[in-house]
């Protein structure tokens, strides 16, 4: 193809949003998977609710408030914002029916043959149930809840984002009363009842267990259904014609004018408030829910009927997780897995000496996330460290590095950190992190305006007999312990003196907003990232065509620049060889005669979230890897601030291409992209079977030499399973 080739054509494109939701399709389909253990499969389920709740608070909202604006502009697969809220209600309702036929027909049986039960009745209670549910009642709920009657005098109340609520129809035991008026009605026709709204408490657990049938298995019944049941306690003056349960998603994305907002902390505290007021965009019911009732709701709270969505079941699977830890069934989901610990770091060793020797390789979960943890915690208090620098996207509830970085300030080191307020659904969690950090002494920097800080890198200098010596840690992953067991990363110790001096480099810039003229290693988003990527893939291009060895090995969590999709396609169509990993969103095509022919993308879903973003340029032999926090987004490379950083050791390069390797040969947990933009899983008929997940957790466990390795043959998962 003509290298002045026109790759803008929408039909060469995929609507992210649309292939979002073909990622949380397959997330689902683990839940589907009948190899897995039947706790794993409802996590999924509780999984795949948690994210389109997400995806409707954020990506949803963000299309809605596009079409208030009358914005009409065309994505790169050419759909306008209403055209795309379309098609997102059409494949969110086939989702939505495909995960309740899931629960209710394969796993709900499941849970029955094992002796588990969720009562979808409350009439189902035996005798010695249903007065021990009427007694938790009394003494548990009762005392929380909030009856709340709609009349002239007390108008529509506030219902908050995400939470579960009970709208009732009532009607007065005595005619003198008071009445209502039924919206849609004609106006000034009287009826005999009124609307009431109750909302389940969010701090008792939505799972009650009650005793089991002759006292085998676990039964459990639902709060709102307790709640249901004991209505009537609520309203002693009313007869109760109906109750239903509902729930309200509201518009949760930030709009913050940075530019404006004197005090960016006070600004964000401000609209995380909002939130609860913004609008309601999804609107759930059950699906027998009394027709009066849904008529008040909709009316009240403005939906319109493509928001409505009547649930065939519990509404919110969220619930589900907590089943996911359930005592007595460790057959019904895997081994835990103990993440190793790294093979060239000693447990009580100096890590910076440890350090000096060579850069060192971590990848989580797989390998334990301490020596991160630990290498803050030693320079905390190593009277030779004289300064830490560090940027927080998200930590965990209880951060060790938090508290180290703080010691390290009252042990009187120089700490400079980044915490970004604008991580989304981390903002509150974060705004307490800075507050801690500022009052034992850092320096806390706030993010910088119109951007986000989304690099993962810790600089720690320290004083030796040589001189100043300057450490590194740089990740893919966020400094969070909790997560770091979860979600798949990978990162790199160095005390690369080049590398060292750009570290130094990025916090000038963060701090003082000191931009070099130029980098020795690093690449940083969002002034030098594009166009380095975009060279990378260029020069595999020319090498293609010139007859020599071009080949792209590119893992990441989402794709869907234009820029770097044309340049891929310009690639392909020169003859380069491009596997791409990409977990979530993924807009370009394959399969294309002419254009993407040579593009391969396969999508891991496993027990891990896959979030490690490595990037593989065979360059004529002398190959390139590179590591880092950005994926191939516009925000990423255009509006954050993001790290890429080069592999440089021959030995880790080596484990660096393993771990793409593996991933590009698993044939149990990978879907692969087709031509239609569906995705399949790999056809493993007659071959050995591969999850590279397992295979991880078999080589860390293996790596670790005896006898410190007491887990040497346990394993969350079977490899070949």
């Amino acid at each position: 193809m003509d290298k002045k080739a026109d790759f803008s054509n929408p039909k060469y494109y995929e609507n992210r949003e649309l292939s979002w939701l073909k990622f949380n399709g397959r997330v689902l389909n683990e839940a589907r998977d009948k190899k897995i253990p039947l706790l794993e499969r409802l996590k999924f389920i509780s999984i795949t609710s948690s994210n389109l709740d997400e995806f409707f608070m954020v990506r949803v909202a963000s299309l809605r408030d596009m079409v208030h604006a009358d914005y009409r502009k065309c994505d790169i697969a050419g759909m306008t914002p209403k055209e795309q809220l379309a098609a997102i209600n059409t494949h969110t309702r086939e989702l939505v029916n495909l995960q309740y036929q899931t629960y209710n027909r394969s796993l709900v049986p499941l849970m029955h043959q094992n002796q588990i039960f969720v009562l979808d009745a409350y009439e189902k209670l035996n005798e010695e149930q249903a007065a021990f549910v009427d007694r938790y009642f009394e003494e548990n709920v009762y005392p929380v809840l909030t009856p709340m009657a709609v009349d002239a005098s007390r108008p529509f109340p506030l219902i908050r984002n995400k939470t579960l609520n009970i709208a009732a129809l009532l009607s007065r035991k005595r005619e003198s009363g008071s009445v209502g008026k039924l919206p849609g009605k004609k106006e000034g026709k009287k009826v005999t009842y009124e609307f009431a709204t109750v909302q389940v408490p969010g701090g008792l657990p939505r799972l009650v267990q009650v005793p089991s049938e002759d006292g085998l298995g676990v039964t459990f019944v639902l709060l709102e259904q307790i709640i249901e049941k004991n209505i009537q306690k609520l309203f002693l003056n009313y007869d109760i014609i109906c109750a239903y349960p509902y729930r309200v998603m509201r518009n949760a994305d930030l709009t913050i004018d940075e530019d404006e907002a004197e005090d960016l902390l006070k600004e964000i505290q401000k609209q995380l408030k909002m939130r609860q007021w913004g609008e309601v965009i999804r609107l759930e019911v059950e699906t027998d829910i009394d027709k009066r009732l849904l008529r008040i709701l909709k009316s009240e709270l403005g939906v319109a009927e493509e928001d409505i969505f009547e649930i065939a079941g519990p509404i919110d699977f969220t619930f589900l997780m907590k089943m996911y830890g359930l005592e007595g069934y460790p057959h019904l989901r895997y081994e835990p897995y103990k993440p190793q610990r790294v093979p060239q770091i000693e447990p009580g060793t100096n890590i910076f000496d440890e350090i000096k020797k060579g850069d060192i390789l971590l990848h989580h979960p797989y390998q334990t996330f301490e020596p991160v943890v630990d290498f803050i915690r030693q320079a905390s208090k190593d009277p030779d460290v004289l300064a830490i620098k560090q940027t927080l996207y998200r930590v965990s509830g209880n951060s060790p590095i938090i508290a180290s970085l703080a010691q390290a300030a009252e042990n009187g080191k120089q700490v400079s950190v980044l915490v970004e307020l604008k991580a989304r659904f981390d903002e509150e969690n974060n705004i307490v992190w800075a507050k801690k950090l500022e009052q034992a002494g850092c320096h806390v920097i706030y993010g910088l305006v119109g951007l986000k800080t989304h690099s993962k890198i810790a600089l720690v200098v320290r004083r030796e007999e040589e001189g100043i010596c300057r450490y590194v840690h740089l990740g893919t992953g966020n400094y969070n312990d909790s997560t770091a067991k979860l979600y798949t990363d990978c990162g790199i110790f160095t005390c690369n003196e080049a590398i060292g001096e750009d570290a130094t480099a990025v916090f000038n810039m963060l701090s003082g907003y000191s931009e070099p003229l130029s980098w020795n290693r690093l690449a940083v988003a969002p002034l030098w990232l594009r166009s380095r990527f975009m060279s990378l893939i260029e020069r595999e291009t020319r090498h293609a065509r010139a007859g020599k060895t071009a080949k792209i090995i590119a893992k990441m969590n989402s794709l869907c620049d234009e820029g770097i999709i044309a340049a891929l396609y310009e690639a392909s169509a020169a003859g380069v060889s491009i596997q791409l990993i990409v977990r979530g969103i993924c807009c370009l095509r394959v399969g294309i005669s002419g254009v993407s022919e040579n593009i391969m993308v396969r999508s891991i879903v496993g027990n891990f979230l896959e979030h490690s973003r490595i990037f593989y340029f065979a360059n004529d032999g002398q190959e390139e890897l590179y590591m880092g926090s950005a994926d191939w987004m516009p925000r990423n490379l255009d509006r954050r601030v993001e790290i890429m950083f080069p592999v440089l050791e021959e030995r880790i390069k080596e484990q660096v291409k393993h771990i793409l390797e593996t991933e590009l040969a698993d044939n149990t947990k990978a879907h692969v992209l087709r031509a239609d933009s569906k995705y399949e899983k790999v056809d493993k008929r007659g071959k050995v079977l591969v999850d590279s997940q397992a295979r991880f957790c078999e080589e860390a466990v293996a790596a670790v030499p005896k006898p410190d390795n007491v887990y040497k043959d346990r394993v969350f998962i079977p490899a070949n399973a």
